[in-house]
């Protein structure tokens, strides 16, 4: 390790990026060597300190490794690369820091830890030297105030890997000086980030939200509800989100996210924040994720991401019972999902029957599914001919008496469950002994439209997501009555349709919206506590997260009173006072602004 005898040269007091040139960085682990990349790519002098040689070894081997590839990826020059190695220095004492403009400490989330280094630093720096905290969890107020200089602590929490992820928390007390706050926001802007200001709250805006729907992954995977794989996919295929929330534990670290989600629910009293048993049952066996070698999912070694069996893992191709055979499919509606399914199985080969409420809404439908197809065909993804011969096996019809010889019937009608539970009633009239009944339901009960019938086990839900054609996700709902060779037909469909099939049991929100909604709900409470704005909070969800959408954009192209409508149902089912619809969401709907639909909700948009 290179013990520098030298000091770097002492700078003004900061008051902007440009004064903030010299930075120590107090702990080099996978985070600190990040932070410590970042700074030194954009000309900063680095002072790494770490007691252990290891980790300094570690992480000037990872900057070595990093810059490398952007010289072979022709990124950078050799001469680049070398001034940007020179600049990172380090050391296994905080004495290395005394002229530092600016210290980020990134120890472990221990409280008595960080009280150490910031009182040791206080004796060590400059009265106008910025002290920052990389923690999450943790108060930064308490840390400022018990240091002699609290106007010149802050958090600065950047997000892992901290090279790649754009987001930057720069989260101030009521202690915080603002030039202090200026200065670090500046210089995260510098670095091309995208700072969000926050106030001193546990998780701060983008883990205050994502946690809370990790902790409810984590309960639903010990519920046995459904398994890990199942969970994990739902949320990547139904969400768009990187990773799905079981994944990001092992990789945060399972004792990271008890001892943030502890924090959050000393503050909130939420229940919602209690952390789920199984992830304290992890940490004290010392399965801390990817780490270590196994968390919720097993590793090929400690650190690694190459996943390997084990016992929970499902065997491939592993046989459910023979189905029923399906060739004919009968839709029941008109509306963009009942369209996008009927196109779905088109495309997979099956007849279909697309039963409206009148003739016209049947020719119309047809029609909006022969749009779709064409612009599959303008998009160069099918030919001509191949739109002719999908549209052929589409036929109209505007009763369900139709379908009396379809071997599946699937409803995609209005979410209203005397609505679905008359339909049912129909259904189990017209169609033949042996049909397979299934609800696109995505909240209300699915047994309750099985009790409809006088044949429950032919019931099953299979949620599609929206749009159908592209969403891959369908969610395949058992309920208590439903028979196992219906279970395997639907599988089977599934798979013939080019879907992947997750499997959950009849409750509020299956697995998407049960941990969707909460949230959703969560993000708007942030913002009737005034903590953020929405602005602030779908940049920090979409940039810290890797959301393809921000909340409050994805609430008003889902529609609040869609939104308002779940959370009803899963506070109803689950009740649990921490999901309460939030009042704001309320009262926009009670106003009529209902999202992208009506030209506003929490957004004001242009009429088309």
């Amino acid at each position: 390790m290179d013990r520098q005898s030298t000091p770097p040269s002492q700078s003004a007091s900061p008051s902007s990026a440009n004064s903030l040139q010299t930075v120590a960085v107090v702990g080099l682990g996978t985070m600190g060597t990040g932070i410590a990349e970042v700074l030194t790519r954009a000309g900063h002098e680095v002072i790494g300190i770490d007691i252990s040689e290891a980790a300094a070894r570690g992480a000037v081997a990872a900057l070595e490794a990093a810059t490398a590839r952007s010289v072979a990826r022709e990124r950078m020059t050799e001469q680049e690369r070398s001034d940007v190695l020179a600049r990172f220095r380090t050391f296994g004492d905080l004495q290395a820091a005394a002229h530092a403009d600016l210290v980020i400490e990134v120890v472990p989330e221990d409280y008595a830890l960080k009280q150490q280094v910031f009182a040791s630093l206080d004796a060590i720096v400059r009265p106008d030297t910025i002290l920052a905290t990389g923690t999450n969890a943790l108060s930064v107020t308490r840390l400022a105030a018990e240091s002699q200089h609290p106007e010149r602590v802050l958090g600065l929490h950047f997000f892992n890997p901290a090279p790649a992820m754009k987001l930057v928390e720069v989260v101030s007390s009521v202690l915080t000086a603002p030039p202090a706050v200026e200065a670090v926001t500046a210089l995260a802007r510098a670095l091309g980030k995208e700072p969000v200001t926050a106030g001193d709250r546990p998780g701060f805006v983008a883990d205050g939200l994502l946690f809370g729907y990790l902790n409810q992954a984590a309960a639903m995977y010990e519920a046995k509800y459904a398994s890990r794989e199942d969970i994990d996919a739902a949320m990547r295929l139904g969400c768009g989100l990187p990773m799905g929330p079981l994944a990001l534990l092992d990789l945060i670290g399972v004792d990271t996210a008890r001892t943030v989600l502890e924090a959050m629910y000393a503050a909130s009293g939420d229940r919602l924040h209690a952390p789920a048993p199984v992830l304290g049952h992890l940490a004290e066996a010392g399965l801390t994720g990817r780490k270590a070698g196994r968390g919720f999912y097993t590793y090929e070694a400690p650190g690694s991401a190459a996943v390997v069996r084990d016992a929970q893992t499902p065997l491939d191709g592993a046989h459910l019972g023979e189905g029923r055979p399906v060739s004919s499919v009968g839709v029941a509606g008109s509306g963009t999902m009942a369209c996008g399914i009927a196109q779905v199985f088109a495309q997979a080969g099956f007849d279909v029957v697309l039963a409206a409420r009148s003739p016209e809404k049947a020719v119309a439908a047809k029609a909006a599914i022969g749009k779709s197809l064409s612009r599959m065909v303008d998009r160069g993804r099918m030919t001509a001919e191949n739109r002719e011969e999908i549209l052929a096996r589409v036929t109209a019809a505007d009763s369900l008496e139709d379908f009396a010889g379809v071997d599946l019937a699937v409803e995609a009608v209005a979410e209203d469950l005397a609505v679905k539970q008359s339909l049912f009633e129909r259904l189990d009239k017209i169609c033949k002994p042996g049909a397979v009944l299934a609800t696109t339901t995505s909240s209300l009960p699915v047994v309750a439209c099985a009790k409809a019938t006088s044949r429950p086990q032919d019931v099953i839900g299979m949620h599609f997501f929206n749009p159908a054609p592209a969403m891959k996700l369908v969610e395949v709902v058992r309920t208590v009555l439903t028979a196992d060779d219906v279970h395997a037909t639907v599988r089977e469909v599934c798979t013939r349709i080019r879907k992947h099939p997750v499997d959950c049991g009849d409750r509020a929100g299956f697995i998407v919206n049960a941990l969707l909604f909460p949230y959703l709900n969560n993000a708007i409470k942030m913002v009737e506590e005034h903590y953020a704005s929405l602005d602030e909070i779908d940049a920090a969800m979409k940039l810290g997260g890797g959301y393809p959408m921000g909340p409050f954009e994805l609430l008003d192209v889902v529609g609040l009173d869609v939104s308002l409508a779940i959370e009803k149902v899963l506070h109803k089912e689950f009740r649990d006072p921490g999901l309460a619809p939030s009042p704001l969401l309320e009262h926009l709907v009670a106003a009529g602004c209902l999202g992208r639909k009506t030209g506003r909700g929490f957004r004001e948009y242009a009429r088309k």
